[in-house]
């Protein structure tokens, strides 16, 4: 499992949105400079020593998330220079927020390596983004994405459904602007109220608030039918692109591959050949003799506390299999053969068979889509026919259960 992916987490925002629980900070502007500065020189510190450690050496993607990287300004376009000075990924992406990225700054992201830009746009209804505390408007949203592909960048955004107010019109409305604008990828999410944030205390007390999951799986299901008739494809529960601009990062995720985290709250994910390798990168986290792989999460700013999870090869199976059930074409007949090396074939079946006899899975072979005929899954577990197991529309509107009967075998 060679490291291929780098996740650095950026840690600011201009203004926290009510709906979120990510770890970010926002600041007076009088003071948010020196605590990028310090922020930014604690990470180039981290990136050379992963470097000079020679871990970054096969890295094919490379993500900027936070926070708001785009308001950081040119301490961003440094910190992708100096990544692309260790590596040279084939796709390396930045999240901006639409009133933070200004042509300048595309431009010269561009210019040190970044290939796609990652916006958090949500909705175009100025109504639902001043509820949920967006400070863009949705003209510079759609300003934003131009801006992106005009410096010859891949432009993505984000949407969310469910929001307080909003209603099958408006996010048809919505829909309709960003297919109009055109990015080149497209991700959709249900609203989740987190315990602890503002919007979630709203809507304690107002319970009109609170996303109905009918209307969100409506909206889910209209973002799909209009991407699908718009040319777009959908290859992930929450992802739509056009061809060949399907998000190779997240993919690694989804599909088990080793990736570092850098920044403050950024996991990685080892196995342990490559953990006990870097071990001294971090301090105080101690090697488990029966761990295959380990993830580790960064809990300060200076890479000092690190919190870590130890899966054995039955857990890291078993979460292959999960994750693998996000992706449209499922979970391959390799990894079910492979995971039946450590986990007894019985419950493997039995977790397949429940997927179909719940209609949240069926059987595609490579060469015809639809049922594969007289496949059975003790077959392809042994290895004596070759089909995937793919969510049906039922399992990807409700992935839970379909993630819940893989993640049960660990």
């Amino acid at each position: 499992m060679a490291v291929t992916a780098l996740y650095v987490h950026v840690p600011f925002c201009a203004q926290k949105c009510r709906y979120c629980d990510f770890d970010s900070r926002s600041f007076a502007p009088c003071d948010l400079g020196a605590a990028l500065d310090a922020y930014f020189e604690q990470l180039y510190a981290r990136l050379d020593a992963f470097g000079d450690a020679g871990a970054l050496a096969q890295v094919r993607t490379v993500y900027l998330g936070g926070g708001t990287p785009s308001l950081a300004g040119e301490r961003l376009v440094e910190l992708a220079r100096r990544i692309s000075a260790w590596c040279k990924p084939v796709e390396f992406t930045c999240e901006a927020n639409p009133e933070s990225l200004t042509s300048e700054l595309a431009t010269a992201l561009a210019e040190v390596g970044v290939t796609r830009v990652s916006l958090g746009v949500q909705t175009l209804d100025n109504t639902e983004l001043a509820t949920i505390g967006r400070i863009h408007d949705a003209d510079r949203a759609l300003e934003a994405i131009a801006t992106v592909k005009d410096v010859g960048l891949d432009a993505s955004c984000d949407l969310m459904c469910g929001l307080p107010g909003q209603t099958a019109a408006s996010w048809k409305s919505t829909l309709d602007d960003v297919l109009a604008a055109a990015p080149h990828h497209v991700s959709v999410y249900p609203l989740t109220l987190e315990e602890g944030t503002p919007l979630y205390r709203m809507a304690c007390r107002d319970e009109s608030l609170e996303p109905d999951e009918d209307f969100q799986a409506a909206c889910m299901d209209v973002a799909r039918e209009r991407l699908c008739s718009a040319g777009y494809h959908p290859y992930e529960v929450a992802s739509y692109a056009l061809d060949g601009h399907e998000c190779a990062h997240n993919i690694a995720y989804w599909t088990g591959r080793g990736y570092l985290g850098l920044g403050r709250s950024a996991a990685g994910m080892l196995d342990a050949e490559d953990f006990d390798r870097l071990a001294g990168l971090f301090p105080d986290v101690p090697a488990r003799g029966d761990a295959h792989r380990v993830r580790l999460v960064q809990r300060d700013d200076g890479a000092t506390a690190f919190e870590a999870e130890y899966l054995s090869q039955r857990e890291a199976a078993a979460e292959d299999m999960m994750l693998a059930c996000r992706m449209t074409r499922g979970v391959a007949s390799d990894l079910l053969v492979r995971a039946a090396c450590v986990i007894p074939t019985g419950e493997l079946a039995a977790a397949c068979d429940r997927a179909l006899e719940l209609g949240l899975a069926t059987w595609v072979t490579d060469h015809v889509e639809g049922h594969a005929g007289r496949v059975t899954s003790k077959d392809v577990i042994a290895g004596r026919a070759r089909a995937r197991l793919a969510p049906t529309h039922l399992g990807w509107l409700d992935g839970n259960m379909l993630f819940e009967l893989f993640w049960g075998l660990a």
